[in-house]
């Protein structure tokens, strides 16, 4: 399954989701935004796609702010959540 990436409007919320995400043993990438994707935040994380569920309760659940989630097409970045 394919990477996603979050985007976030803030480097807090970024630096945030780092740790609850390495916390929870995701395998996760810091990485620069894309320019492709408008954020507040020059920091996304990269995931594997089958951590998916997992990742969406996490920042559910802890409330962490995204600008969204995305999947690399073949035109850019599209959001999927």
């Amino acid at each position: 399954m394919e990477p996603l990436l979050i985007a976030f409007d803030s480097t807090q919320q970024a630096l945030r989701a780092e740790m609850l995400l390495e916390y929870a043993d995701i395998e996760i990438d810091i990485r620069p935004t894309p320019k492709e994707i408008t954020a507040g935040c020059a920091l996304s994380i990269e995931f594997p796609g089958e951590s998916l569920n997992s990742v969406q309760e996490i920042i559910a659940n802890e409330q962490v702010e995204i600008r969204g989630l995305f999947r690399k097409s073949d035109q850019g970045y599209e959001q999927i959540i």
